[in-house]
């Protein structure tokens, strides 16, 4: 029996309302009239609001996984894979959203911790059971979670300096402050190597995030609110973009140079038996 679009029909139609809820939690933020990218609570790793424009790839990414989703690839890995863990995903985060842009940061990192923790159990059920098997699950489907996964990680670092971080604009960066800050620099800059280099093609998608935000963070850190924090943000950020070019120029010659290199190993040995 072929499969038809109306198969799981509550669950696609699950996904679709929850994504607009999900979606429109996000534009809430930056369309709303207090402007909360701008007027948040500034911390020693608060980026500069062009960070979160990676919402908008995700998004947008998102938007072709829900059509995705009636189609026979999309339904194996979207429907009976992910399952209800998308709708799930997509609650937690409207929460999410709505108490960080409440400014109740402790309950918004509460509910981050959720987030990770889901889109995390997302990620791993994509990752390993479900192989790309053509493009559209490689864009539509490992493409948006593995972005989603490395900015969540951002994003819950983010949260926790706001719920329990000083504030940057009226407490100098102390020593402690500024360790803290050091040490979360550097968990984004290894995570960002962890992902480039977790397999064997890596995950320069989730990699990627970390380091756009890493830079974001260096733009927003001033060398005037503390110069240890500014250049040391820099620093992880181009460690950061090493690994994430390293990944490329690996995965590249793997596809590129892999073949070829096989080819002409074999060549004296034909040439020998003539």
């Amino acid at each position: 029996m072929s499969d038809s679009w109306t198969d799981d029909i509550l669950l696609k139609i699950a996904n679709i309302i929850v994504y607009f809820l999900f979606l429109g939690s996000n534009v809430y933020t930056v369309a709303a009239p207090h402007d909360i990218y701008f007027t948040g609570r500034e911390t020693y790793v608060t980026p500069a609001p062009w960070a979160f424009l990676i919402w908008s790839l995700i998004h947008l990414l998102l938007l072709g996984t829900v059509i995705y989703q009636f189609t026979a690839s999309g339904k194996k890995v979207i429907i009976e894979g992910i399952s209800w863990r998308f709708p799930l995903l997509g609650i937690m985060n409207a929460i999410y959203v709505h108490l960080w842009a409440s400014q109740h940061y402790i309950f918004a990192f509460v509910f981050a911790l959720f987030v990770s923790s889901t889109i995390s159990h997302i990620y791993y059920v994509v990752k390993k059971f479900h192989a790309p098997g053509n493009v559209g699950d490689e864009v539509l489907v490992h493409l948006p979670f593995s972005l989603y996964h490395g900015w969540t990680t951002v994003l819950v670092v983010i949260t926790a300096f706001e719920a329990f971080g000083v504030n940057a604009l009226s407490v100098p960066a102390g020593v402690w402050t500024k360790v803290f800050v050091f040490l979360a620099l550097f968990f984004l800059e290894a995570t960002a190597a962890a992902y480039a280099f977790s397999s064997p093609e890596g995950d320069l998608a989730a990699s990627f995030a970390i380091t756009w935000s890493l830079f974001a963070i260096f733009a927003h850190q001033s060398v005037g609110r503390s110069a240890f924090i500014h250049w040391s943000a820099l620093a992880f950020a181009v460690l950061s973009a090493f690994w994430v070019f390293l990944g490329i120029f690996g995965t590249y010659k793997r596809f590129r140079g892999g073949p070829i290199i096989l080819d002409e190993e074999r060549a004296p040995l034909v040439g020998s038996e003539t």
